[in-house]
């Protein structure tokens, strides 16, 4: 086992650190701890060869970072082995714009020089970052994968063919998928399909992805942003959640993963939405295999599921403005 340091992106961090945790066990490993104090890393272990799958996973992350050698950062960088002819740049974490006239900076720089490497700021070679750990130390860890911050922005919900005016941003559609813990080959199922965003970020986790919808406009605009994404649905289907099946035996899912209709800018069929929940999840999920998960974005409320179902996580987030949305993982008691 590896681990690994994740530097949290500033956005929600009590969701970012949640999300962290769930990937790295989705990949088979665990946390170590908390948030590092005095930073924003969270710390990880998991299987060798598969901190570059973390890192494209995350969404609320910017890189995973692996711990260099203990001792005094200029004694370590200048007896770096591969340190000569090799471009390196140091940096605070959180603060990647410090340089020169941060003395841990300028000491590893210096030592990594008389090494016989250089230090090229825009295109190094590798990439070194400092974290002050309390109470005194630092650690220097080196960048091994960055996460890919612009491919989730180009899923932004004004780029795509289809969409209404209050939806998940892609990025904390794809929390949730790794909240549910998706993985490759799993069978995840929204019975709210709405814009199809929470299904495309499971889809591009390998996911196998059933929606249902109420409206066939919606069915119909959640299959051009699957389009646009290229990304496929295994099985969609207009009806409501509460009584519709899919045509052929489907079951058991590994994961239910849903933003349920609210408010006047999603439709409900005039029924009260607490009121359609507790219709339709308790259905659908009992045919979440044991191990499975329930994730529900919901603006809060009581539990919509009832015993043995047990709400494991709740993070509230503010998504829209002054609208608070809470994150919540259901799991069924031991």
């Amino acid at each position: 086992m590896k681990r690994v340091f994740v530097e949290l992106s500033g956005e929600s961090p009590e969701l970012a650190q949640a999300e962290v945790v769930a990937t790295a066990e989705t990949l088979g490993g665990r946390a170590v701890a908390g948030p590092v104090p005095g930073s924003t890393l969270a710390l990880v272990e998991v299987p060798d060869g598969s901190v570059r799958a973390l890192a494209e996973r995350l969404a609320l992350a910017r890189r995973c970072l692996v711990e260099v050698e203990e001792g005094s950062l200029a004694a370590v960088a200048a007896r770096r082995p591969d340190a000569a002819g090799t471009s390196a740049a140091f940096r605070r974490v959180g603060r990647p714009s410090s340089g020169g006239g941060d003395p841990a900076i300028r000491a590893a720089a210096t030592a990594w020089k008389a090494a016989g490497g250089t230090i090229d700021l825009d295109r190094p070679d590798r990439r070194f970052w400092l974290a002050a750990q309390e109470p005194s130390t630092t650690l220097l860890l080196e960048e091994f994968a960055a996460v890919d911050r612009r491919a989730v922005a180009t899923r932004r919900i004004s780029a795509l063919p289809f969409h209404r005016p209050v939806g998940l941003a892609p990025r904390l559609a794809r929390a949730a998928a790794n909240l549910a813990h998706v993985g490759t080959g799993d069978r995840v199922l929204d019975p709210f399909l709405g814009t199809g965003a929470l299904l495309a970020e499971a889809a591009l986790l390998g996911a196998r992805v059933y929606g249902i919808d109420r409206e066939a406009t919606m069915v119909q605009g959640a299959l051009r942003n699957f389009a646009h994404l290229r990304v496929t649905a295994h099985e969609l289907v207009v009806g409501d959640a509460g009584d519709v099946e899919f045509p052929g035996s489907v079951g058991p899912f590994q994961a239910l993963l849903t933003d349920p209709p609210y408010g006047r800018a999603s439709s409900t069929g005039g029924e009260a939405s607490a009121q359609l929940l507790a219709r339709v999840l308790p259905r659908w999920a009992a045919r979440v295999q044991s191990s499975g998960r329930v994730v529900v974005v919901v603006p809060g409320g009581p539990d919509p599921l009832p015993e043995p179902w047990r709400r494991e996580v709740s993070v509230p987030v503010r998504v829209h403005r002054s609208l608070t949305r809470e994150f919540r993982v259901y799991r069924r008691a031991a």
